[in-house]
C-alpha cells in the first residue's frame, strides 16, 4: 500500500511539473509570437528563467536604453540583438528550444542586483540545463555586438545555427553609385585633358589613404562590430581606448589613425625640406614642424601601445 502511495505521488508530480512546463511554454511562445525580443522584469525572469522546470534555452540582454542612462552602445547592441532574434524567429527551423530575451536596468534592476551585474550591455546565456558556466556569458568586448558574432556564440552554447538575415540597406550602393557618378562626371567635364591621372601626387594620396586606414584596424571592426566607446555605468567614465590587447573600440581606431596620419605628415614635411628648393628659412620651419609631428604623435601612439599590452618596458617622451 505505501508502495502505490508513493508510486502515486511521484506520477501527480511527474503530470503537475509537466503541466507548469507546458503553460511556461506556451506563454514563451506567444509572447515570441508578438515580439522576437521578450521584454522581462524582475517576476518574469524569475517565473520563467530561474525557477524550474525548464527544457528551453534563453539568451538575455541585459541593458540600459532609457535615455537618462545615455548609453548609446545599449542602442546599438539592441539593434543587432534584434537583428538576430528576427531572424531565428521568422526562420524555418524556429523551434521553442531557445527564446531571446532583454532586461531593461530601469525595468528589472532586481534582477541586476540578483546576478551582481553592474555593466551594460552584457549578454547571458541560461541553459535549459544547470546553471550557467562562464563561457555562457558573452564576451562583448573581445567579440563585438554584431548578430552574426552572436549568432556563432548562439550556436556554440545551444546547437542552434541561425542564419543572420538583416533588412536591406540601400545606403552604401547609392553611396557607391553618387560617388562613381561624380568620379564619371569630372572625368567628362575634363575629357579633353585627363593629365591629372597620371598624377603621382593624387595616386599615392590615395594610396596613403588607403594604408592609413587598414592599419588603424577599421577592417576588424567591420568583421567584429565593436562598440564606438564604453561608459562605465557605476562611475560614468567613458573609455575610448580598450584596455586589452584583444580587442578595441572605434574610437580607438579612429585615434590611432589620426596619429599615423601625424606621423606620416611629419615624415612627409623632413622630406620635403631636405629636397625641397624653398629657401632656407621655409626648409628649417618645415624640418621643425616635422620633427615635433613625429616626436608628439610617436610618443602617444606608443603610450596606447603600453596600455594595452601591459608590461611593455619602452616609452617615449611620455611613459
Amino acid at each position: 500500500m505505501d508502495l502505490f502511495v508513493v508510486i502515486l505521488c511521484f506520477y501527480l508530480c511527474i503530470q503537475i511539473l509537466n503541466t507548469l512546463l507546458s503553460e511556461k511554454l506556451t506563454q514563451m511562445m506567444e509572447w515570441a509570437s508578438k515580439r522576437s525580443v521578450i521584454r522581462m522584469n524582475g517576476d518574469k525572469f524569475r517565473r520563467f528563467v530561474k525557477a524550474p522546470p525548464r527544457n528551453y534555452s534563453v539568451v538575455i540582454m541585459f541593458t540600459a536604453l532609457q535615455p537618462q542612462r545615455q548609453c548609446g552602445v545599449c542602442r546599438q547592441a539592441d539593434e543587432e540583438f534584434q537583428v538576430l532574434a528576427n531572424s531565428w524567429r521568422y526562420s524555418s527551423a524556429f523551434t521553442n528550444k531557445v527564446f531571446f530575451a532583454s532586461v531593461d536596468f530601469d525595468e528589472g534592476s532586481d534582477v541586476f542586483q540578483m546576478l551582481s551585474m553592474n555593466s551594460a550591455p552584457t549578454f547571458l546565456h541560461f541553459p535549459s540545463k544547470g546553471k550557467p558556466r562562464r563561457s555562457d556569458t558573452y564576451e562583448l568586448q573581445v567579440r563585438g555586438f554584431a548578430a552574426e558574432q552572436l549568432a556563432r556564440w548562439v550556436a556554440d552554447r545551444t546547437d542552434v545555427q541561425i542564419r543572420v538575415i538583416r533588412p536591406p540597406n540601400y545606403a552604401g550602393p547609392l553611396l557607391l553609385g553618387f560617388l562613381l557618378a561624380v568620379i564619371g562626371g569630372l572625368a567628362y567635364l575634363r575629357r579633353h585633358n585627363l593629365e591629372f591621372l597620371f598624377n603621382k601626387n593624387v595616386w599615392a594620396f590615395s594610396a596613403l589613404c588607403f594604408v592609413l586606414i587598414m592599419t588603424s584596424g577599421q577592417m576588424w571592426n567591420h568583421i567584429r562590430g565593436p562598440p564606438y566607446a564604453h561608459k562605465n555605468p557605476s562611475t560614468g567614465q567613458v573609455s575610448y581606448i580598450h584596455g586589452s590587447s584583444q580587442a578595441q573600440f572605434v574610437a580607438e581606431t579612429h585615434i590611432v589613425l589620426l596619429f599615423n596620419a601625424a606621423i606620416t605628415m611629419g615624415m612627409v614635411l623632413l622630406c620635403e625640406a631636405a629636397t625641397s628648393d624653398m629657401d632656407i628659412g621655409k626648409r628649417k620651419i618645415m624640418c621643425v614642424a616635422g620633427i615635433g609631428l613625429v616626436m608628439l604623435f610617436f610618443s602617444w601612439l606608443l603610450s596606447i601601445f603600453r596600455a594595452k599590452y601591459h608590461g611593455y618596458p619602452y616609452s617615449f617622451l611620455m611613459g
